[in-house]
């Protein structure tokens, strides 16, 4: 009996170390193939120098579409097309202008931008004197007395301390979105707002903001300013209180229009109705060319599918590339997936979401059961020849996190973030600032997760899947 029971555990052991052994072979093609033979960087090439910045609703935006949708045809998946989707038209028109004005005809020009979704100023533009304030506390200590008929200055700072750039820009980005919602409950004019960058530099960063329920007629205009500029904004109000702020821009929102998510799939040969999903927002702000948020992730999530296959493996599951529209202002592509994947009965078991740039892969964080984050943290392993090392719990991606029930796990690749608000939402976010290596890395990265993922299965509540 002893010894049946110690072959039987030979057994297994051979198994799996041959298990084991068939995984790395099949990582290590994936890896080579992205890097000898990887299409990520061309396709970003051509989105970004090509077509450029692509604002939901824009010309661009179409091209993008028409581009990827191209692409996805020519690598022979199972099935390519386009799902119709409203998105907003927000458009920014001629270039923002904005002074310090010290005393009247002393001034000196800062770089702004106009937020994404903002109210233009009148046409004359707008000049007021400044009130600096560090949050929305602020607003509420100083009152409607002190803030009526000024222009509300954020100048809350990204904590350079947090290691993960993320969180420190969850600590203030709110003042972005919200700010000029909070600012006219007090009477404000318009409103300032710091860029989210943990760099001092000239580029401001847009990105979107709401009004909430504030009447169209109680809409302030709110605009992003350098870090630079912010930082002599501040100084010079210290040593002179009374200086006015001066700040034209001829934003727009125009009626929604009809735009795409560009889906593609390689249809599962064992488990077909069972849905993996891989994907990136398409959409970008008009700044720059969007090449880091989000042509990386777009261009990652195309060449996974083709690396998965290119060396005869065959998915068990469907695998799709889903490029998501509209996740800058709005998240429309996201909640049009995810309501139609509903009203179909489709069944999704992953989803893994790029938009963190294209710098080199950490590794994951993951919305899921313990279960399953303990089935991927034992691949670990696999991963360390490519010094991937972080597997843990937390956010995955906006544009899938609609598909989140208490059987999908979500995942969001994890790219090293110190670099990451240099680029975002910036004029600075161009094609040269992203290296090729490093792409192609993401992309074998993702590429390497989702095969372990579709070869083993997930797992649900009291059921093994593989």
């Amino acid at each position: 009996m002893k010894l049946q029971l110690l072959l039987l555990l030979l057994a297994l052991l051979v198994i799996r170390v041959h298990s084991q052994s068939e995984d790395e072979k099949q990582l290590k093609a994936i890896y080579d193939k992205a890097l000898t033979d990887g299409k990520a960087y061309d396709w970003l090439n051509h989105l970004s120098n090509q077509i450029g910045g692509r604002l939901s609703g824009s010309v661009q935006a179409q091209q993008a579409v028409d581009y990827t949708k191209r692409q996805l045809d020519s690598i022979g998946l199972d099935r390519v097309w386009l799902q119709p989707v409203m998105v907003p038209k927000w458009v920014r028109g001629t270039p923002e202008f904005a002074y310090i004005e010290t005393k009247p005809g002393i001034t000196t020009n800062v770089p702004i931008t106009a937020l994404g979704g903002s109210v233009a100023t009148p046409d004359g533009g707008l000049k007021a004197n400044v009130i600096e304030v560090n949050g929305f506390e602020d607003l509420k200590a100083l009152g409607r007395e002190q803030i009526e008929g000024k222009i509300v200055f954020y100048n809350r700072r990204m904590d350079p301390r947090m290691i993960n750039t993320f969180h420190a820009y969850s600590g203030c980005v709110h003042q972005r979105y919200s700010g000029a919602a909070e600012a006219a409950k007090f009477g404000a004019t318009g409103v300032i707002v710091r860029s989210l960058n943990l760099r001092l530099d000239d580029y401001p960063h847009t990105g979107a903001m709401s009004y909430g329920e504030t009447p169209m007629e109680e809409r302030i205009p709110a605009a992003a300013i350098s870090t630079n500029a912010a930082e002599l904004l501040s100084t010079t109000l210290k040593l002179n209180p009374d200086i006015k702020f001066y700040f034209k821009q001829n934003c727009k929102q125009l009626p929604d229009v009809e735009s795409y998510n560009v889906i593609g799939e390689i249809k599962g040969s064992e488990f077909p109705n069972e849905i993996m999903v891989v994907g990136g927002h398409l959409d970008s702000w008009d700044l720059g060319d969007g090449s880091h948020d989000d042509g990386a992730g777009v261009v990652q999530s195309m060449d996974v599918l083709r690396l998965i296959t290119a060396n005869g493996y065959r998915p068990k599951r469907t695998l799709r590339v889903v490029l998501f529209m509209n996740e800058e202002n709005g998240l429309r592509g996201g909640n049009k997936y995810a309501e139609v994947a509903k009203a179909k009965g489709e069944t999704h078991v992953f989803a893994l979401e790029s938009d963190a740039g294209g710098f080199t892969p950490r590794g994951f964080s993951f919305d899921c059961s313990d279960e399953n984050l303990e089935q991927i943290k034992s691949w670990k392993k696999l991963f360390e020849p490519y010094l991937i090392h972080m597997f843990v719990r937390g956010g995955s991606g906006a544009d899938i996190n609609p598909l989140k029930d208490d059987t999908v796990v979500l995942a969001g690749l994890r790219p090293d973030s110190q670099r990451y608000f240099v680029h975002h939402h910036a004029e600075t976010d161009t094609f040269e600032h992203v290296n090729k290596r490093e792409l192609e890395l993401g992309a074998a990265t993702m590429a390497s997760l989702v095969y372990l993922v579709d070869k083993y299965g997930t797992i649900l509540p009291g059921k093994v899947k593989g």
